[in-house]
């Protein structure tokens, strides 16, 4: 059989492994709160229209959904058509009366055009039968940005509040919101806003399950211009320290680490030029661009010689009860690295470890995770799974393809988190030879 009769088998098989796949995404996003934010050159980008098409299968699958826009560059072409300028003072706009129009010009436009697109339902279209109610209004409240460093910003301003009953009520009726970077005054007057501020604070005043914000860069990346999957508020904020906000990215960092800080849970930074980005982010596993969440009086991080101590206390019960192996402090020590930590306002309130696993041959790369506990008085949350996942997300940038763990007390439990029970031969060579028959730990399994 030749390649040619082939390739549809296989290109079904993808797909049906895919969907299969992103079925526990859907469930868990259906009546969710999205916000996600984009900025005029997203809106100006070929690639938006594609955009607009998932946005309505996101609304499809029961996602409740607000749209937050901007307009620099449509504001800048105004601006010029009109002969007008504006000046800049650290990084903001000072909007004069005179450009004023040109905002609510560009504002207007960009708006009619969104809705346009969600009211598009030709049949030949992915938007055939989507039958979407966009609303927008006077949701944000702003006050004027006043005068800063001796300079007078005029008709720029700030978020003051937003209506967040309002909100709700056109959410109940599954309405997609648009919102674009302006405010009302209580005395009337309208005033031209940052798009990423009125997309953080409506996130934080709806407490929305995420703030998404689409951006030119498939999303942070290190010094070695490697994509970082995941961050911490923390972590932002020291990559933007003494760094002026002169960028859409680092706009968006800022909006990130706020909203984390403001108790939205996850805010996620990707590409609106790379199609099928706000999909893959959702509904795989991986994701596209970079993950920002952090719990308000929690951190998940990697363990420091400081936290010793803590482990110790964390750790040494179940040891005694014999569901973990026991472990010295200067062996502890010695493996900290290899610790993930969960703090709580300085406390060591769960743990878990990953030991690389040496492989020869064709062995696939693999890990085995140990040292799972959380303290008593925090185990109704899912602070086992996260720490799972903290750990899964670090052995996959380290290559690792295989997890295994060794439980006598826990087998279920790791069943439920996608292990699969193997047999001792199925761990690498070398792990087989350290195997404690008389412990007769079970073995699972994860690939990953």
């Amino acid at each position: 059989m030749t390649d040619e009769f082939l390739c549809p088998d296989t290109m079904t098989e993808q797909y049906v492994h895919w969907f299969r796949n992103s079925a526990p995404y859907i469930n868990a996003h259906r009546d969710k709160t999205f916000v996600l934010m984009f900025g005029g050159e997203a809106v100006n980008h070929e690639n938006f229209r594609n955009i607009i098409h998932d946005i309505a299968l996101l609304h499809s699958l029961g996602i409740r959904l607000i749209l937050v826009h901007g307009a620099r560059p449509q504001i800048n072409e105004n601006l010029i058509e009109y002969n007008l300028e504006t000046p800049f003072h650290n990084d903001l706009r000072i909007t004069t009366r005179e450009a004023l129009r040109c905002v609510l010009d560009a504002v207007g436009s960009i708006r009619l055009e969104i809705e346009a697109l969600l009211s598009m339902g030709l049949a030949n279209s992915p938007m055939y039968g989507a039958r979407i109610d966009a609303v927008s209004g006077n949701f944000v409240t702003a006050r004027p940005y006043g005068v800063r460093d001796g300079v007078d910003y005029q008709l720029t301003g700030e978020v003051r509040s937003v209506d967040v009953d309002a909100l709700q009520k056109s959410l109940a009726n599954r309405n997609i919101i648009v919102l674009g970077p302006t405010g009302y005054s209580t005395t009337g007057e309208v005033f031209n806003l940052l798009g990423e501020e009125v997309a953080v604070k409506t996130a934080i005043a709806l407490k929305a399950d995420k703030l998404i914000f689409l951006g030119e860069k498939e999303g942070i990346s290190d010094d070695d211009d490697r994509l970082l999957r995941e961050l911490i508020p923390n972590e932002v904020e020291k990559y933007l320290r003494n760094k002026p906000l002169d960028s859409e990215l680092l706009l968006h960092m800022k909006g990130a680490a706020d909203a984390c800080r403001g108790g939205v849970r996850r805010v996620h930074i990707i590409s609106y030029a790379r199609d099928g980005a706000l999909l893959q982010e959702l509904f795989t596993r991986d994701g596209s661009g970079t993950l920002i969440s952090h719990d308000p009086y929690e951190e998940i991080r990697t363990a420091d010689i400081d936290d010793v101590v803590g482990l110790i206390e964390l750790l040494r019960p179940l040891e005694e009860e014999g569901i973990l192996v026991y472990r010295s402090r200067e062996r502890l020590e010695t493996e900290i690295d290899k610790f993930a930590v969960i703090e709580r306002d300085g406390m060591i309130v769960g743990c878990a470890a990953m030991y690389p696993i040496p492989t020869t041959g064709d062995e696939v790369h693999a890990a085995e995770i140990a040292c799972v506990a959380v303290h008593p008085n925090y185990r109704s949350g899912n602070r086992g799974a996260e720490l799972l996942d903290y750990l899964e997300a670090k052995a996959r940038s380290k290559g690792i393809r295989d997890l295994f763990v060794l439980t006598t007390r826990t087998a279920h439990w790791f069943i439920e988190q996608g292990f699969e029970p193997v047999p001792v031969e199925a761990l690498p060579n070398a792990r087989q030879a350290l195997y404690n028959y008389q412990r007769n730990s079970k073995i699972f399994k994860k690939m990953i």
